[in-house]
């Protein structure tokens, strides 16, 4: 009985946890931006400001991702780059000289960067051993990105942008006092090496499909990083901004109860290339948007670009990579969709912004994400879908 208490209060505290990380995540994503752009930012510095953070995540991921797998814990992981965001942060916002401000959103982003593909191996660990489905847990991601899109959307609107400080230390403390609550998620007893990572990216096959999920992570971090900024250049407020984040993060949910449920019927290849596909349809309308008020409804086709891909690379991921190499499999993974595409779509991104314009930046998107979809479908019907052999990684 005492176990099944534990267990039960083990699911809560993991989605709870996920729950208020996205949160932190929401605001981030979506209010930093405006922020910014409220303190007195062109497009330009903006940009670099984003840039800096996937720049420094690169590294970070793997750094964090190994650390945790060498020393089989997740949780005093967590509860140490908590602490850096909290301390960070207030530095971020008590800074008003830009050069400043970037080496300190740059220690921010340090700190930042790596939860999201911990908390995902944490997630992945747990699942493996409780029988339990990653949607289940991961959709409370979801659930609390669109709070705080929409909710603080609506306090921002009523309060103002410069209440976007207040929430985001909030969102933080309560993350860090969900992981002291935290059962950590220890690993297999296997001992870690670093020759096994060596291994990893000794495959061409992995290698592959890095340079594609790059490929269309770079098109989709053009609309992280400049969504809120074009919707502004269109006249959209605080709220209708918040509320076009919301719709995407909800409408990730029911996607993943369908591919939880029904996903395993299809390869991983061509679901991929089909995510590739509705990116690329996605961006090219985005792209002849001029009132706002669209963009809520064309942000509903996140489910079947952005739901459809993280489902299906994290299970491709789950198959490829050893249990003891998790953490640092999901931080390789990370450092390439988010940090190495961040990288890249914020340097280009916000130049094309400020010299073409938004619709630019979305119809460049739409080609990326296209290309990354023929990429994916060649390699299926060339090659199969058949996963390398792992027994390499474990010689």
């Amino acid at each position: 009985m005492h176990t099944s208490i534990s267990k039960k209060s083990q699911d809560t505290l993991l989605k709870m946890f996920t729950f208020s990380f996205f949160m932190t995540m929401g605001i981030v994503t979506t209010f930093f931006p405006l922020y910014f752009d409220y303190k007195g930012y062109s497009k330009i510095e903006i940009g670099l400001l984003y840039s800096i953070g996937p720049f420094i995540g690169i590294a970070t991921n793997l750094l964090w991702g190994f650390l945790s797998d060498r020393y089989q814990t997740v949780k005093k992981i967590m509860i140490i780059l908590i602490v850096g965001q909290l301390v960070t942060s207030v530095l971020v916002f008590t800074s008003n000289w830009f050069a400043l401000l970037f080496v300190f959103l740059a220690v921010f982003f340090f700190f930042q960067q790596p939860v999201n593909s911990l908390n995902d191996s944490q997630l992945m660990l747990h699942v493996s051993s409780s029988g339990k489905s990653y949607a289940s847990f991961r959709i409370w991601g979801s659930i609390g990105f669109a709070a705080a899109a929409g909710g603080f959307g609506l306090l921002l609107r009523h309060y103002g942008t410069g209440l976007t400080p207040v929430l985001c230390l909030l969102t933080i403390v309560i993350s860090l006092v969900l992981a002291f609550l935290l059962k950590d998620a220890r690993q297999s007893g296997k001992k870690m090496e670093f020759g096994g990572m060596v291994n990893i990216f000794k495959s061409k096959k992995f290698v592959w499909f890095l340079i594609l999920i790059i490929l269309m992570a770079v098109s989709t971090r053009f609309n992280d990083g400049f969504l809120a900024l074009y919707m502004r250049q269109m006249g959209a407020s605080d709220s209708l901004i918040g509320y076009a984040w919301m719709t995407s993060a909800l409408s990730e949910i029911p996607m993943f109860f369908l591919l939880s449920k029904y996903g395993h019927r299809f390869k991983e290849l061509p679901l991929l290339a089909f995510a590739g596909i509705a990116y690329s349809v996605r961006f090219f309308i985005m792209g002849f948007v001029h009132n706002p008020s669209w963009v809520i409804l064309i942000q509903t086709l996140h489910s079947l670009s952005f739901g459809i891909f993280l489902f299906t690379a994290i299970r491709y991921m789950a198959q490829i990579i050893p249990d003891e190499y998790r953490s640092s499999g999901q931080a390789i993974f990370a450092a390439a969709w988010s940090s190495a595409a961040g990288l890249i779509s914020g340097l280009v991104g916000g130049w094309v912004f400020d010299a073409f314009g938004g619709s630019t930046v979305y119809f460049i998107g739409a080609v990326l994400a296209m290309l990354s979809a023929i990429g994916f479908l060649g390699t299926h019907l060339l090659q199969g879908d058949d996963h390398w052999d792992e027994s390499k990684m474990n010689s």
